[in-house]
């Protein structure tokens, strides 16, 4: 039986086939290798419709990315499917807060979501670079603390998935004036937020 077996050929292939299935897309090339780098995560062209690449937005994240930048991830899954050969050839590293006790605590002590105490958490440490793939309430919580002075937020990633909160949430972030890529709309997830930073990653690195 005849099939490739080489891990590298089998992604130059299914990019191959992507590019063939796509049809025509009005995104310049840097952009188009985030939504090709999506569609090859979840196997779904509808994202070529549906993510959201404000302007300017690729460059402020490489610009980070070079520095060595603290990413903040809302989940454990959105920071294990981020490429670490690629993190460490960039000094950058991946924060996710979480799942700490001191998080749980506080946000028992406040009634609100572990996610948001997260993102309160990732701002008093200084973050800059944010990543969201499940939860809607940090995506308010980053919007509130941006609003408010408190976060300074320079590149996001808002791809909550889910049927209560997630559309109208990334609607909200995309209100701020900050270089961000969204994926409109219910859809979304973390292996989708994590796709979208290996895309900007691999600019540098490949």
């Amino acid at each position: 039986m005849d099939y490739i077996k080489s891990p590298m050929g089998i992604e130059k292939r299914s990019f191959e086939i992507i590019g063939e299935e796509m049809g025509e897309c009005n995104f310049p090339e840097r952009e188009l290798s985030i939504v090709k780098r999506v569609i090859h995560t979840t196997g779904d062209f509808q994202y070529k419709d549906i993510l959201y690449i404000r302007e300017g937005a690729v460059d402020s994240a490489l610009e980070l990315l070079k520095k060595g930048v603290t990413i903040y991830t809302d989940t454990n899954m959105a920071a294990a499917g981020i490429n670490k050969k690629a993190l460490a050839k960039l000094n950058c590293k991946v924060e996710c807060f979480v799942s700490r006790s001191e998080i749980a605590d506080i946000a028992k002590e406040k009634e609100i979501t572990r996610s948001m105490a997260a993102v309160e958490k990732a701002v008093e440490e200084g973050v800059e670079f944010f990543v969201f793939g499940n939860a809607p309430t940090a995506l308010y919580k980053l919007k509130e603390l941006t609003l408010a002075g408190k976060a300074k937020p320079k590149f996001i990633v808002g791809a909550p998935v889910g049927f209560v909160g997630a559309a109208d949430s990334k609607e909200e972030i995309e209100k701020l004036d900050v270089p961000m890529i969204t994926i409109r709309g219910r859809k979304g997830g973390s292996n989708i937020a994590a796709a979208i930073v290996n895309a900007l990653m691999y600019m540098i690195t490949r």
